[in-house]
């Protein structure tokens, strides 16, 4: 689907009142953050053409080409050093978020 939408938010309130209408945004990443929490209505409507225009003139002068840049790993080992907390998924037999002994390095 390659028509210009935007995205309608709209919650229910729990009150007499229909939906509230909470945002309206061109961005469907932003629409996709508000459908996955689950609380919230989202609907994609066809984008008028006047917002169109004035959505393409504004990214013309605003936007910035940046290069990509392959981020790259250290090799640092990070798992070689204990810093007294647990992984809140593993079952341990103490308090793993005790204070460390002073002996321990």
């Amino acid at each position: 689907d390659s028509c210009p939408s935007v995205y309608v938010v709209m919650r229910d309130e729990g009150t007499d009142d229909p939906l509230n209408m909470l945002l309206l945004t061109a961005s469907p990443y932003e629409g996709q953050d508000y459908a996955d929490n689950g609380e919230d209505i989202v609907e994609k409507v066809p984008m008028p053409e006047g917002l169109v225009a004035w959505v393409r003139d504004f990214a013309l002068t605003h936007h910035e080409h940046e290069a990509f840049v392959k981020r790259r790993r250290d090799h640092e080992r990070v798992d070689l050093k204990q810093d007294g907390k647990g992984d809140a998924r593993i079952r341990q037999t103490s308090d793993v978020y005790r204070a460390p002994n002073r002996g321990l390095v």
